[in-house]
């Protein structure tokens, strides 16, 4: 639980699903902070496979035992959610060039929002660079393997969710 005069950050997304590229940078960043939010975003331009009250159970599956790290559902603005919970920083996983550019801009307009607030980037790992929900939703679309992609205590539902064997995505 959450500590008086804790370094707070949050690691915002959507989640949809977890991966264990998200989980990776989850705990590097325990490592840096005493209390870790994850905010599982609503973004209503994507069509996400999962509903937010169920990429919220993954998530707190997959952190179950962290006693540092709190799974929350969240819509609106992040700067103005990182002020009510009194969040000094935005944790961000990086894989490539376009995803900084993207964050950047990102983080510039939550500063200006929340002068108060950091945004800390953490750069992924070379075994998880190519790794994202979306590669992760295409391939188990296929029926392909995704046991390497995601959390085990989680792998059974994503394969529920979205595997289909391919058979229906091929072209006669």
């Amino acid at each position: 639980m959450k500590k008086s005069g804790a370094k707070i950050a949050i690691c915002p997304g959507s989640f949809d699903p977890v991966t264990i590229g998200h989980m990776d940078i989850i705990n590097r960043a325990r490592k840096i902070f005493d209390h870790i939010i994850v905010a599982v975003l609503v973004n209503p331009a994507k069509h996400a496979a999962f509903t937010l009250e169920e990429r919220i159970d993954l998530l707190k599956r997959c952190t179950k035992g962290m006693d540092d790290v709190e799974v929350v559902g969240f819509d609106g603005l992040l700067a103005d959610y990182a002020k009510i919970r009194d969040a000094t920083a935005i944790v961000k996983g990086l894989r490539a060039m376009s995803d900084f550019e993207y964050e950047f801009q990102m983080a510039l307009i939550n500063k200006k929002l929340n002068p108060d607030l950091e945004t800390v980037y953490l750069n992924t790992t070379a075994e998880n660079m190519f790794l994202s929900s979306s590669g992760v939703k295409q391939v188990a679309s296929f029926g392909g393997d995704i046991s390497n992609f995601v959390p085990e205590c989680i792998l059974d539902d994503i394969k529920e969710r979205l595997c289909t064997g391919g058979k229906k995505n091929e072209r006669g």
